[in-house]
């Protein structure tokens, strides 16, 4: 679909510098961007390009300056990251939609679902199971019995959804990701090994949640593990029995936490963070990259480091962390002089 740059100004509340009849029909990169494209100049670091860039439509922030005569029509905004997401929502909801329900798809007679559901090839639908409206389930996915799916929800290729397990409206599921497997609960038994202990719980996705491919997030021993509104869960993460994770937070890749730990609202958590079980993280909390959380964590903490701490102090400490090896040599080197004043001394 073709839009001019009146029109795209209109969608993202923007201003226009230049030519606003001009159309355009497909969103790029600034530096790979051709005639006929829209992008956008959000870090500072990929300035040079505007200069150079052929796209026909720029979207800057309101403070832009350009040093130089510009290639192409501007249209400035407050926040272009977040315009050129708003673009970009528009741009996926013109594409045409999967539609239909496919003869290759199991569904059990007792499933409930809308007309205007999507379900590929080779998905298999259990007993009791509900759908809401617009939901898409694509080819090789499976849903247990007893789950209910809201409307507008979207289980990409191979989600596995398990038993009882409940997902919201507006969600997002990526390939391979499960939901609803066992926790891992075990009880030690000596030298018999370990006794299964058996998780009866389930997952509840509230809405407006994404899930990345391959993250798992286990279902409850007894009760909830509970995904709060707006959490966003990159690929590859593990989520624990009876964890909770609170409205709006977002997780990076290969992160992985513990059962029974409860995180609060709007935190924001590192790729390979490892967070130990039956803690509490309040709200606000930022976790570096990599860090180790084996301790309770309070509201608009910053941590860092493995086992992490103070982020401030994390920083200060790592200047001498880099010149331990220095600081060892000194120590030594004034232990020695110190023994040689020492022996002067008795002499």
């Amino acid at each position: 679909m073709e839009y001019t740059a009146k029109q795209i100004a209109g969608f993202i509340e923007g201003t226009i510098e230049g030519d606003d009849t001009i159309s355009v029909n497909q969103i790029a990169k600034i530096e790979e961007a051709q005639p006929g494209s829209i992008t956008f100049l959000a870090n500072p670091a990929y300035t040079q390009y505007i200069y150079t860039t052929a796209a026909s439509l720029v979207v800057v922030s309101n403070s832009f300056i350009p040093e130089q005569p510009l290639p192409c029509t501007i249209i400035r905004v407050s926040d272009p990251y977040a315009s050129i997401a708003k673009l970009l929502e528009i741009y996926k909801r013109a594409l045409p939609e999967k539609t239909g329900i496919s003869a290759l798809a199991f569904i059990a007679s007792s499933t409930k679902y809308s007309e205007n559901c999507y379900i590929g090839e080779f998905a298999y639908i259990g007993e009791n199971v509900s759908l809401g409206n617009n939901v898409k389930i694509f080819p090789h996915c499976y849903i247990g019995n007893d789950v209910h799916i809201g409307d507008d929800t979207i289980l990409y290729s191979g989600v596995r959804i398990y038993d009882q397990c409940k997902i919201g409206s507006q969600c997002t599921i990526h390939s391979n990701a499960v939901i609803g497997a066992d926790g891992f609960g075990f009880a030690p038994q000596g030298e018999n090994g370990f006794l299964k202990i058996q998780q009866i719980g389930n997952v509840i996705i509230e809405d407006h949640v994404e899930i990345g491919a391959g993250t798992y997030i286990d279902r409850a021993t007894l009760g909830s593990t509970i995904i709060c509104k707006g959490v966003k869960l990159d690929n590859l993460i593990q989520v624990g029995h009876n964890v909770v994770i609170g409205e709006n937070t977002v997780i990076a890749g290969q992160a992985g936490i513990a059962g029974s730990t409860k995180i609060g609202k709007n935190c924001m958590i590192g790729g390979q963070v490892g967070i130990s079980g039956h803690l509490n993280i309040g709200d606000n909390v930022k976790i570096a990259a990599q860090s180790g959380i084996s301790s309770n964590i309070k509201s608009g903490e910053i941590r860092m480091g493995s086992p992490a701490f103070d982020a401030l102090k994390y920083r200060k400490s790592f200047i001498h962390f880099r010149n331990f090896e220095a600081i060892v040599k000194r120590l030594e080197l004034l232990e020695a002089e110190m023994k040689k004043q020492d022996k002067k001394q008795k002499k």
